[in-house]
C-alpha cells in the first residue's frame, strides 16, 4: 500500500465515514508546471520587477480511467478526452491541470492534439472520420477529434495565436498559443475549454475543461483599484470544477445501452465513452442518471475544514447540460457509516441533510470582484458560470453539499430535476481563535494592505462588507448605441434549427460589426427555452433583468428575500451592477425574461463569437460572428 493510500485510509478512519475508495477524498486539480523567464516569484508583493514570459506544453488525448457510479456502487471504466500537463493525477488522469498566470505575463502554451491515439492498443488511429469535407460548413456536429482552446473570460486579443476560436488543430498536430496578459488584467477565476465549432459539446462533455486562475497582488491606490487576493491571502482555497460527463456504453448497433427506466447502463467489461451526440439534447442529462463530478470525483469527501476558519471556494461550472443549485447544510443525524445507494441517498437528503444552511458569501461573479460581498443560502450556477465564495462552517460536524431540485423553467436541461448529494464535508473542531467573517477580512487588510489605503479598505468592510477598492471595472454610463438579441429554436425545421435573431450560424458571415472604444447597451430575450448567453473578450455590466411581469429581479439583494415564497428566481438576486461574461436568458412557458447589460469594446480589435453556452446548441448554430473594428475603419461588413 503506497503512502497516499495509507494517509487517505487514516483520514477515513478518523472521520468514521464509509468512502467507496480511498481516492474519493477530494483533491484540487493538478497544477500545471509553468516555465518562467523571471526568477522572481510573482507572488512577492514587495518587489516591483516586471514579469515577462511563461510557457508550457500539454497534450489532449483519449485517456482510460474510471468514474464512480452511485447507481451500481461500482466504478465504471471510461475512455474520456482530457488535457494532460506536467502534473497528472493517477486517480483522475483526465482532469485538466490548473493554469495559474499573472498580469503582465506573456503566456506561450503549446497544445499537442493526440486525440488520434487509441488507449486500448496504444496505437495511432486513422483520420478523423467525422471531419470530412461535407461536414465542414454545416451546423451539424462534426470533427469530434479536431480541437482548439478558448480562454473563457480572459480579456485578451481574439486575433492570430491568442484567443482565436477559428483556429482548428487536427489530430497529430501542434499549435502554440500566445496570450499577452495586460498589466491591468483583473485577477480572478476563469477557465479554459475547446471551442472548435461542431465538436465543442462532445469534447467539454467528455471532460476537456480546466481552471485558469489569474493571481494578483496589486495594491489599491487613490486612483486605482487593487486585487481581492490581498484580502483572501492565507484563507484555505479550494478549486471546485463541476462537470457533467455523460459517458455511455454502446450496443453492437451503436445505440446507447439503457436500463428499463431509460438511465444509462454499463455492464461487466464495458467501457463508457462519448462517441457522438446521441446523449445530448433536452432532458437527456437528467434521464442518463449520471452525477455531476467535482474535480473528476463523484460524491467525494472534502477534508481539512476547520469550524470558524474562512475558506475561499473557486467554483467553476465546466459542464454542458445541468443547472446547479448549490446549498450546504449541516447533517442533523449523521450516521456512523454512510452507504450511498440511490435509495439511501434519497433517505439521507430527506432525513439527515436537513440542518441549518451554511450561507455563502459571494465575492466575485465570473472572476470579477463584486462591489459588495453578497450573502446567500443558494448559489445557482449555469453552464460556464463561476462564483468565488467565502465559506465559514459554524461548528464541527459533517455537512452535505447539495444540488437542490429545480423546475424545468430554471434548468437548462428543460426538465424538473431532483435533489442530489454532490459531496460531503468533514469539519473539524473550532479553533479557539475563530473570528467573524468581517474580523477575518479586517485582519488580512491590516496585514496586506498598504498603510495609505488600509483605513479606507477597513471602513468599507465595516460598512456592509463593501469591496469598492477591488472592483476591476468602472460603471458604464448610458449610451445611445443599442444591440438586440433573441434566441430561438425553430422546431418547424428538420432537424430543428438553432437560431440567434432568426438565423443559424454561418461560417464566414459577420453578424455584428462593432466599434472599438464604444459602449453599447444590449437587450437579450429568448423566444423558446432558456439559454445562457456568453460573449468572448469583453465582459458586461448588468443594468437590469426584468421578469415577464416587468419586475427588475436583479435589484433584490437582501438575504431575507430568500425565505419568501413569492420571491423571484434566486439566481438573479444582487446581480444589478455586477460584471459577468455569461448570463441566463430565461423563458418560462413561452414568456421571456429581458436581460439588459452594457459593455465597452476596449483595447482589442478582431473577430470572435457570442453564443448559447448549452454547447450542443452552439455546435448546431446558436452562435454569432462578431467583429470589433476601429472607428476609422471604412470597411464594415453586415
Amino acid at each position: 500500500m503506497n503512502t497516499r493510500i495509507i494517509i487517505l485510509t487514516l483520514l477515513c478512519l478518523e472521520v468514521n465515514f464509509k468512502v467507496y475508495a480511498t481516492d474519493q477524498i477530494l483533491q484540487d486539480p493538478p497544477a500545471m508546471q509553468i516555465n518562467r523567464s523571471s526568477v522572481l516569484s510573482p507572488s512577492d508583493v514587495n518587489k516591483k520587477q516586471k514579469l515577462s514570459e511563461a510557457s508550457f506544453t500539454w497534450d489532449v488525448r483519449k485517456i482510460k480511467s474510471k468514474l464512480w457510479n452511485p447507481a451500481t456502487q461500482h466504478f465504471d471504466s471510461v475512455i474520456l478526452r482530457g488535457y494532460q500537463g506536467t502534473n497528472t493525477s493517477l486517480n483522475t488522469p483526465f482532469v485538466a491541470p490548473t493554469i495559474e498566470i499573472f498580469p503582465g505575463e506573456t503566456l506561450k502554451a503549446t497544445l499537442n492534439n493526440q486525440l488520434n491515439n487509441d488507449p486500448r492498443s496504444n496505437q495511432k488511429i486513422g483520420a478523423d472520420q467525422t471531419c470530412s469535407s461535407e461536414h465542414m460548413h454545416t451546423d451539424q456536429p462534426h470533427c469530434f477529434d479536431t480541437t482548439n482552446m478558448h480562454t473563457h473570460g480572459l480579456w485578451v486579443s481574439p486575433r492570430d495565436k491568442s484567443d482565436n476560436v477559428f483556429v482548428s488543430i487536427s489530430p497529430g498536430t501542434k499549435f502554440q498559443y500566445e496570450y499577452n496578459i495586460a498589466e491591468d488584467h483583473p485577477a480572478g477565476t476563469f477557465w479554459y475549454h475547446p471551442h472548435r465549432h461542431g465538436s465543442t459539446a462532445i469534447q467539454v462533455g467528455s471532460g476537456m475543461a480546466g481552471a485558469l486562475i489569474i493571481r494578483g497582488n496589486r495594491q489599491p491606490t487613490a486612483n486605482k483599484t487593487g486585487d481581492l487576493d490581498l484580502l483572501t491571502k492565507g484563507f484555505k482555497e479550494r478549486i471546485l470544477l463541476f462537470q457533467q460527463i455523460q459517458y455511455a456504453c454502446y450496443n453492437n448497433d451503436g445505440t446507447i445501452k439503457t436500463n428499463s427506466d431509460g438511465s444509462y447502463f454499463c455492464g461487466h467489461g464495458d467501457i463508457g465513452e462519448i462517441r457522438d451526440y446521441q446523449g445530448f439534447g433536452a432532458g437527456n442529462w437528467t434521464k442518463s442518471g449520471r452525477y455531476t463530478s467535482i474535480n473528476g470525483e463523484i460524491q467525494p469527501l472534502l477534508t481539512q475544514a476547520v469550524a470558524g476558519k474562512v475558506e475561499r471556494w473557486r467554483m467553476i461550472h465546466a459542464g454542458v447540460r445541468d443547472s446547479i443549485n448549490l446549498t450546504i447544510r449541516l447533517m442533523q443525524h449523521a450516521p456512523n457509516k454512510l452507504d450511498l445507494t440511490t435509495q439511501s441517498e434519497k433517505k439521507l437528503l430527506k432525513e439527515n441533510c436537513t440542518g441549518p444552511v451554511v450561507n455563502q458569501y459571494i465575492i466575485a461573479n465570473d472572476g470579477l470582484t463584486l462591489k459588495q460581498i453578497h450573502e446567500q443560502p443558494v448559489t445557482v450556477l449555469q453552464p460556464s458560470y463561476r462564483y468565488d465564495a467565502l465559506i465559514q462552517f459554524p461548528q464541527k460536524g459533517r455537512y452535505c453539499i447539495i444540488n437542490e431540485s429545480a423546475p424545468a423553467s430554471a434548468n437548462v436541461d428543460r426538465v424538473n430535476s431532483e435533489r442530489r448529494l454532490m459531496a460531503v464535508v468533514h469539519v473539524n473542531a473550532a479553533n479557539p481563535t475563530s473570528q467573524t467573517l468581517t474580523d477575518a477580512l479586517i485582519e488580512h487588510a491590516n496585514q496586506n494592505i498598504n498603510l495609505d489605503m488600509r483605513k479606507s479598505v477597513i471602513n468599507d468592510l465595516q460598512n456592509n462588507l463593501k469591496l469598492s477598492h477591488f472592483v476591476p471595472h468602472p460603471d458604464l454610463p448610458q449610451t445611445p448605441y443599442k444591440q438586440q438579441l433573441e434566441f430561438n429554436i425553430d422546431n418547424t425545421q428538420n432537424p430543428p434549427q438553432f437560431q440567434i435573431d432568426g438565423k443559424p450560424f454561418q461560417l464566414g458571415r459577420v453578424d455584428r460589426d462593432l466599434k472599438l472604444e464604444r459602449t453599447d447597451e444590449w437587450t437579450l430575450t429568448s423566444k423558446l427555452a432558456s439559454h445562457p448567453f456568453h460573449i468572448h473578450i469583453n465582459p458586461f455590466q448588468i443594468i437590469a433583468i426584468y421578469d415577464p411581469n416587468g419586475k427588475d429581479v436583479s435589484a433584490i439583494d437582501s438575504i431575507d428575500d430568500y425565505d419568501k415564497s413569492a420571491a423571484p428566481d434566486p439566481q438573479y438576486r444582487g446581480l444589478k451592477g455586477s460584471w459577468k461574461d455569461t448570463i441566463l436568458v430565461k423563458n418560462v412557458r413561452g414568456a421571456s425574461y429581458k436581460v439588459i447589460f452594457r459593455t465597452k469594446y476596449q483595447r482589442y480589435t478582431g473577430d470572435f463569437v457570442l453564443h448559447c453556452h448549452i454547447l450542443d446548441h452552439e455546435d448546431q448554430g446558436m452562435m454569432q460572428h462578431i467583429r470589433i473594428s476601429s472607428p476609422n475603419d471604412p470597411q464594415t461588413q453586415k
